[in-house]
Parts: C-alpha cells; sequence; structure tokens
C-alpha cells in the first residue's frame, strides 16, 4: 500500500504520513515501490498504527481494496480472482459456507475445481479470457474470504465487485478509457429502445448485442435483458473483468461470450449477425492495421485512410450487423468533417447506413474538453428503398448551465459539472423515436432537423449537425438580447455603488503605523487555533451518495469560479460526507491562488469535494468573514505555499492572522464581507458583458440584428 492509502487507514492526511516516517524510528519499512513513492506492507502498516493508537479497525472494504491495490500479481488478477470468488458466493450459495470453513490449504485445492464448475455454467467452456487466471490462487485466499464478507456487508456480489471496480479505475485514471453511464445508457436506449424495424416485425425477442472495443464492460453492461452478449477488447486483462461484470450482473442472460485480441485484426466473431453493436472506440489512431487490411471485405463503403481509424470501427460494426440491425459509436468530432473520410461519409449517406448523427455536449463523455458525436447506423435491408434524410441533433449547447463556454476550464470539468444530462437524454431519444417512426422530423431551430441527404453530399460532406441546424428564431434572439442588456445596465451601477472609497491614512483605516491591523498578542496560525478548539479543520474529498435525496458536491472549480455547488457524490457503500454548514471556510489547497469562500445559504447542506480544507470557527472566538479575508492576503498564501511539485500545495494549517478581540474582528469581517460583494458583481457584470457583446456579433452575422 502506498502512503496515500496509509492516510485513508488512519484517516489523516498523506503529509501526516510524512511526519510519522520522520519521525518515528519503527515505522514500517518501504517493501516496494521507488524512493518517491514507497509501497509498504499491509499487516505491517495495520500492527503499527494500532500499537500507536492511531487506528481501532480498519474498515472491511478499506481491508479488501488494499488486499487487491497490493497483490503481489497486481490489482487486476486480484480483481478478477475477487470477481471469481463473488460468482462462486452467488452461484454455490449453499456450497460457499462449508468452503469458507475450510483452512487456506485446504481451501486452495479446493476452489479451482469448484470455479471451474461455476465459471463454465456461466460463461461456456470456451472461455480463454478466465482460464490462464484461475489456476494461481493461492496468494489470493484472504482475498477471495475478504470479498466475500464484502458482498455480504454491502448486500449482494454485484455492488461489490462493482465497488472494487470502480476503486481500481479511479486510482488509475490515465489507464482507462471509460463510457460514463449516462452515455452508455443512451447508446445502449437508441441502439436496442424498440427501433421502428422490430416494431415492423412484431417482435420482442431478447437481442444479441456486440461491443468489439468492450474496455471494461460498461457499455454492455448498460443493455436491458439481452438474450446474448458478446464482446472483445485488445487488453486480455480488460476482457477478463468485462466477463466477470456481465457474469456477476443479475440482468445479464447466461449468454456471455468475452474474447480478448484486436477487433480490427483478429475478429473473435467473424460470423456474427448481431441485432445491436456498441462501441466507444479509440479515437486518433495511426496503427488500426491500415496496411494488412487493405483488402478486408468489411471495407464495404471504402478503404479508410491511416488517419481514420474511426471509420474502420465503423464499417466493423456495419459488417457484424444482421440486415436492419443498429449500431451506435462515441465518436470525435473531427470525424464528420475531415476532408480524408468524405468519400466514405458520401457512401454511408446515399446507402442509407447512416441515419443519425448527434453532438453531444462538452463533459459528457472522455475526452471532456471536446463535444464528442454519437453516430446511429443501421445496416441496410436487401430490397429496401434507401432513407432519403438524415437525422441531426446539437445538445452541444442547449443543455449545460450559464458561466463559461462549453469545454474550457481543467479538462473541461466545469463543462462536465453543469451538464444536465437527464434533459439531454431525453432531447435525444425524443428526436431519434420520432424520426426512426416516421423517416423525417420537423425542425426545431438550434436543435434538430432531418436534412435532404442530398443536401449533405458535396464537395466536404460535412456532418456537424450544428453546420446544417436553422438558428433560433430572431425575435426570441432579440428578445434575450435586450434582457441581457437591461441585466447589465443594473449590475454596472450596482458595481458603481459598491465600489470601495480610497483610503490614506492607514490608521483611519483601522491600521497601526505601517498600515498593518492593531493586534493584542501579535498573530497566530490556523493550526494553533485548531489546537486551541477556536476552529476545526477538515478534509474533503470523502462520502458516498445516500439511498434517499441526492447531495450536491463543492468543487474547488466551484470555490474558484464562485459559483453553486455543481458535483455530485459517486455511488458506493455508505459513507458519510462533510456536509456545509453556514459561516463555514473553505480555501481550495491546490494552484496556490487566492480564492476563499464563506459558505452561505445556497451552498448550505452541500458536500465538500477534493482538494479543499474547510474551517468551521468557533462563533465566539472567530468572526468567518475576518478569516476569510486574512487568509485570502497574497503575503499569507505565498508563505504557506509548498513548491515541492509541479503543483502548488497550499498548507492550510500555515497560514496566519493577526490575534485581536471578536469585536474588532467584527469590523474588518464587514469591510472583508463588502470587498467579497463588490468582487462578485463585478463578475456579473463580466459575464454579461460578454454574453451581450456575443450575441450582438452573432445577430448582426446573421440578420437578425440591424445595423
Amino acid at each position: 500500500m502506498t502512503a496515500a492509502g496509509i492516510a485513508r487507514l488512519a484517516g489523516v492526511g498523506r503529509a501526516a504520513v510524512s511526519n510519522w516516517r520522520r519521525r518515528h524510528p519503527d515505522f514500517p519499512k518501504p517493501v516496494g515501490g521507488t524512493e518517491t513513492s514507497p509501497s509498504f506492507a499491509l499487516a505491517d502498516v495495520e500492527r503499527w498504527l494500532r500499537e500507536q493508537g492511531k487506528l481501532a479497525e480498519v474498515p472491511l472494504r478499506e481491508r479488501v481494496w488494499q488486499q487487491i491495490a497490493g497483490h503481489p500479481a497486481g490489482a487486476v488478477t486480484a480483481l478478477v480472482h475477487a470477481g471469481c470468488a463473488l460468482l462462486l458466493v452467488r452461484d454455490r450459495s449453499a456450497a460457499w459456507p462449508a468452503l469458507a470453513a475450510l483452512p487456506d490449504e485446504r481451501l486452495t485445492g479446493v476452489l479451482p475445481v469448484a470455479l471451474e464448475e461455476t465459471l463454465t455454467e456461466r460463461l461456456g467452456p470456451e472461455r480463454p479470457v478466465l482460464t490462464p487466471t484461475v489456476s494461481a490462487l493461492a496468494p489470493s485466499v484472504p482475498l477471495l474470504r475478504g470479498a466475500a464478507e464484502l458482498a455480504a456487508e454491502m448486500g449482494g456480489v454485484r455492488p461489490a465487485f462493482e465497488f472494487l471496480l470502480g476503486r481500481h479505475l479511479d486510482a488509475n485514471p490515465r489507464q482507462y478509457t471509460l463510457t460514463p453511464p449516462g452515455p452508455a445508457s443512451l447508446m445502449a436506449a437508441l441502439a436496442t429502445g424498440g427501433t421502428a424495424s422490430r416494431a415492423a416485425a412484431g417482435t420482442h425477442a431478447p437481442l444479441t448485442v456486440l461491443d468489439p472495443a468492450c474496455g471494461t464492460g460498461g457499455l454492455l453492461s448498460a443493455v436491458e435483458r439481452p438474450g446474448a452478449v458478446c464482446g472483445q477488447d485488445a487488453d486480455h486483462d480488460l476482457a477478463a473483468l468485462t466477463a466477470l461484470r456481465l457474469a456477476l450482473s443479475a440482468e445479464t442472460a447466461a449468454d456471455i461470450r468475452v474474447r480478448s485480441g484486436d477487433s480490427l485484426r483478429a475478429d473473435a466473431f467473424p460470423a456474427l449477425a448481431a441485432d445491436a453493436v456498441l462501441c466507444h472506440p479509440p479515437f486518433n489512431e495511426r496503427n488500426w492495421g491500415h496496411d494488412e487490411l487493405a483488402y478486408d471485405p468489411r471495407w464495404e463503403y471504402g478503404f479508410p485512410a491511416r488517419t481514420e481509424s474511426e471509420l474502420a470501427w465503423v464499417q466493423h460494426a456495419l459488417a457484424r450487423l444482421r440486415p436492419g440491425g443498429t449500431a451506435v459509436l462515441l465518436m470525435p468530432p473531427a470525424a464528420a468533417s475531415r476532408r480524408s473520410g468524405r468519400r466514405i461519409r458520401a457512401d454511408l449517406l446515399r446507402r442509407g447506413a447512416l441515419r443519425a448523427v448527434v453532438a453531444l455536449p462538452a463533459g459528457a463523455a472522455p475526452p471532456y474538453g471536446i463535444p464528442l458525436h454519437l453516430w446511429v447506423l443501421r445496416r441496410p435491408v436487401p430490397g429496401e428503398r434507401h432513407p432519403a434524410e438524415l437525422l441531426l441533433v446539437d445538445t452541444a449547447s442547449e443543455h449545460t448551465g450559464q458561466g463559461g463556454r462549453d469545454g474550457q476550464g481543467r479538462d473541461g470539468r466545469d463543462s462536465r459539472d453543469r451538464l444536465d444530462w437527464p434533459a439531454v437524454h431525453t432531447a435525444v431519444l425524443d428526436a431519434w423515436t420520432a424520426f426512426d417512426r416516421d423517416g423525417t422530423l420537423a425542425a426545431t431551430p438550434g436543435e434538430s432537423r432531418a436534412v435532404p441527404v442530398i443536401e449533405l453530399l458535396d464537395d466536404d460532406v460535412d456532418l456537424a449537425p450544428a453546420r446544417h441546424l436553422p438558428p433560433r428564431a430572431a425575435a426570441e434572439g432579440a428578445t434575450q438580447l435586450a434582457l441581457v442588456r437591461e441585466r447589465l445596465a443594473e449590475t454596472l451601477h450596482r458595481t458603481r455603488e459598491l465600489t470601495p472609497a480610497p483610503v490614506t491614512d492607514p490608521a483611519a483605516a483601522g491600521g497601526g503605523p505601517a498600515g498593518r491591523p492593531t493586534a493584542t498578542a501579535g498573530t497566530t496560525t490556523v493550526g494553533e487555533l485548531a489546537r486551541a478548539g477556536a476552529l476545526t479543520l477538515h478534509a474533503g474529498g470523502t462520502g458516498t451518495a445516500p439511498a434517499g435525496a441526492p447531495v450536491a458536491v463543492l468543487t474547488d472549480h466551484d470555490v474558484l469560479a464562485a459559483q453553486p455547488p455543481s458535483g455530485t457524490l459517486p455511488d458506493g457503500p455508505p459513507e458519510e460526507p462533510v456536509l456545509l454548514a453556514a459561516g463555514d471556510v473553505v480555501v481550495p489547497v491546490l494552484g496556490g491562488g487566492a480564492a476563499v469562500r464563506v459558505v452561505d445559504t445556497p451552498a448550505e447542506g452541500a458536500a465538500l469535494g477534493r482538494n479543499l480544507q474547510l474551517l468551521r470557527p468557533d462563533p465566539a472566538a472567530l468572526d468567518p468573514w475576518f478569516l476569510a479575508g486574512f487568509l485570502r492576503a497574497t503575503a499569507n498564501t505565498r508563505q504557506a505555499s509548498s513548491y515541492a511539485s509541479t503543483a502548488t500545495r497550499l498548507d492550510v494549517r500555515r497560514l496566519q492572522l493577526p490575534r485581536m478581540p471578536l469585536a474588532e474582528q467584527r469590523r474588518f469581517g464587514e469591510r472583508f464581507r463588502a470587498l467579497a460583494e463588490f468582487e462578485e458583481t463585478l463578475r456579473q457584470a463580466s459575464r454579461l458583458g460578454e454574453q451581450l457583446v456575443q450575441g450582438l456579433y452573432d445577430g448582426l452575422a446573421d440578420g437578425t440584428v440591424a445595423p
């Protein structure tokens, strides 16, 4: 386990673990890792923490996770072993208590046989993605017992495995490209949700669904009640995790076929005629097989250029569909307009294979900074007339909140936080259902339109929805601009009222001879105030969503942008988050910038997000606005910042403020509160000004505003 894992076990920050290593000679020695990122043995760490009185008992979920993270064969192998044990617990529930009572040596000998039987029943005799890993279970016996206990604690094997898999994915965010649940459910609904061809045939038989780049199985898990599930991934470990994830899903039928290998170069299902194909292919790959696959029969619509790997995946998906079957792929927006792919796009349109292009908002799926597209395709039925129109839907700007351009910010996180995903889901499904039923759709300005194919077959064959949708009504645009102008005028008037008066005499402003506040006993630090009980400190980033109403999360970006809480708590086992109360002071610890927020009524009750420190002052000892104002001073944040890594980190305990009576604190606090109100008014004026200027540019350009 790493120093971060030790900190989670003990409920402290990583700095405390570093201090323990320096101050305690008996602290466990590293057993692996590197000099800058050492790893430690879980058993040694637990023993030391208990001896020091820093740990009463390790929570079961944390113990099982640490066994996975520190497994000698690697975390993925450990996850596979845990998933196999959970499958055995569910499918051999009557026999498991007797197996669990066996000593480790006996259990090691019995488990492989029991697992082989269970896996054969669930996944069939041919399961190459799991066979090699079942043979070496001896180091995992404690983990298998812990996984079984975790399933009992969490109320089922599926939530237990999803929790462990989720922890692994969260711990390695750059290693995997995931499809979030929102886009996954939308893609599954588009591909399987009662298409016109199925309705005409009057059949509701279970579907055969394929994902040729299945990753960890997010898309296949989103399909409701499939008849057969087929998946393939180039990464053998991911294919194994997908097979177990599907097998542990109570809603998934027993016909599960998951294989490893590159679907383009070594297709594991060459004779498959699936009802639906879902795919989130790798983007912008140059080494996808261009040289060796030049004469492949799948290139029915044209041989993709080396730079058009996504169009190779599109044609692979179509080749694995039955006539009338539907494929939905998550695509980069460039695939709709690159000149190198225009001939293939044109042939897809002419022959009726491409039925819809949907622009999603930025933040819907990684990479979060750009608005990705969904392509809905259908394999043509021989003899049927080709569709004359293509459905274009643009949700890229209609279902995000105000306050910034879509896709801007760190990794597009602001767009992700503001995304109204239920509205996106509903808008896309409503448009597709109507179009799929009638073959046409009344245009909704700026949102959706059924475009005649003949209009798209020009020199560019540009299928980006925003370039073919009519603008919103001119009257509506002019009305909105008038409202923005009125609000801007009111806000500018308010800024004049709030502009601070000039101060030329420090003594008149309550300062001493050098312009510093008059203090009764020098200065103190946040750490000293915490030890004295004048305030309490809480670190953010913990907690899970409760079973009842959802809890919003105040993120570090919300504090920096001065916006309402926009995050959401993750699902998982019950874990109490840190909830905000009015008068709390919140400080971001990354970036080294001067940003401090006093919690007001709109943010009250939200959870504290990652990379935030909460200071809860005792109202009888500290005024919150006085505290926030001095913590924000440039010299204060500069001396309390650390530059030991690539990201500047603020040590909140080192921040200083003067000692002074409560009445004097409140005098300063009122001044700081007035400055905060002035600052927020300036922000609002800036946002309204940008909105008005851009609206006038757009109106003059499209003719909705007269010169």
